[in-house]
């Protein structure tokens, strides 16, 4: 008998990837390269351009890393492995999955 639990978890799974698909696509043109005219603005318009770059670089990054974490989580849920810590095989208390539904340790093995 299918887990009545998987089904929920797997909608709210693929709600965040749908998420951060659509982060991704309103943020591409803050990571493209920046293009100013040095005889029409200043050296600090430029540093602040650069430097709203690199954080939205840094940024995509990290949301490919949490997207990552999202198809593996989907991938244990298929396993039937979801909610079960990496580490110890302990149970991921629910709250914990409440706020990071991609969790894969226990709080114990995580600290």
């Amino acid at each position: 008998m299918p887990d009545p639990d998987a089904s929920r978890w797997r909608t709210r799974l693929l709600e965040r990837l749908a998420e951060l698909d659509a982060i991704d696509a309103a943020g591409t043109d803050a990571q493209s390269t920046v293009v100013l005219d040095q005889s029409r603005v200043g050296r600090l318009s430029r540093m602040d351009a650069l430097q709203g770059q690199a954080m939205a670089s840094a940024s995509a990054a990290r949301r490919q890393q949490q997207r990552r974490r999202l198809v593996a989580a989907l991938e244990r849920l298929e396993q039937g492995h979801y909610g079960r810590c990496l580490d110890c095989d302990g149970v991921i208390p629910e709250g914990r999955l409440e706020i990071d539904p991609a969790a894969d340790r226990c709080v114990s093995c995580a600290s």
